[in-house]
């Protein structure tokens, strides 16, 4: 890891459907532009020397959302997973899922065990997609884990419900950006965000480029700040 350069940087996914809008699009294709700027995003920071960038794509609460929005969310995410996994190969990068399985159809739930088992391997950095995921969720089924494995109450440590977090290898993240405006964390990845900074932008994510990576990264370093700091 670069100095000064954090090693996970954790992507709050907004606005896209309001940038579709503002440009008199159909919501879609406020998704597929924003499905764009994760590519570009993604391949920035790990050029910058991010191991890990994290995504929220696409959470728990997003299944209320009508049927044709959802289906064509899950036609984006099956286009990272099949077609476009060759751009993740190209860049040595591996992709983990993170999330609930429940709801997801066999179809979908096939082409996250390939795609994660293809780039297995890869070792330049790694795209975690919290994907029909919510924080407190991902919390309860780790704490569900625990209890299953009949652990006793006094052996529950902090590092236990690490350890039963889905994907366990994906570090705690250093700084949380969030994109259009809002200043909140809609329930995103809530445990390894204890100590993370945050950063809050106006601008959609579909405006979202390379040099918006570099800006974040500057602002990073100057802050200074580190876990226990």
């Amino acid at each position: 890891m670069a100095d000064g350069v954090p090693r996970h940087i954790g992507y709050i996914v907004d606005g896209n459907r309001r940038w579709a809008k503002q440009h008199g699009l159909p919501t879609y294709e406020g998704h597929l532009a924003g499905y764009n700027s994760i590519i570009e995003v993604v391949l920035a920071s790990i050029d910058a020397g991010v191991e890990v960038v994290s995504a929220y794509t696409f959470s728990t609460e997003n299944l209320k959302r009508s049927e044709s929005e959802i289906s064509k969310i899950m036609g984006l995410v099956l286009k990272l997973l099949t077609s476009d996994i060759h751009i993740l190969q190209e860049n040595d990068i591996r992709l983990r899922v993170l999330g609930s399985r429940e709801r997801l159809s066999k179809g979908v739930l096939k082409a996250i065990d390939e795609a994660e088992l293809k780039t297995a391997e890869n070792k330049r950095g790694t795209l975690a997609v919290c994907f029909n995921y919510g924080g407190q969720l991902e919390i309860v089924d780790a704490c569900k884990k625990i209890i299953q494995a009949c652990t006793p109450a006094e052996e529950v440590t902090p590092e236990m419900i690490a350890e039963n977090l889905y994907a366990p290898d994906i570090p705690p993240i250093d700084i949380v950006v969030r994109t259009s405006g809002e200043q909140r964390t809609s329930n995103f990845m809530l445990w390894r965000a204890a100590y993370s900074e945050f950063l809050f932008l106006e601008k959609p994510w579909p405006d979202m480029t390379k040099d918006d990576v570099t800006a974040i990264l500057e602002e990073y370093s100057r802050r200074g700040r580190r876990f226990g700091g």
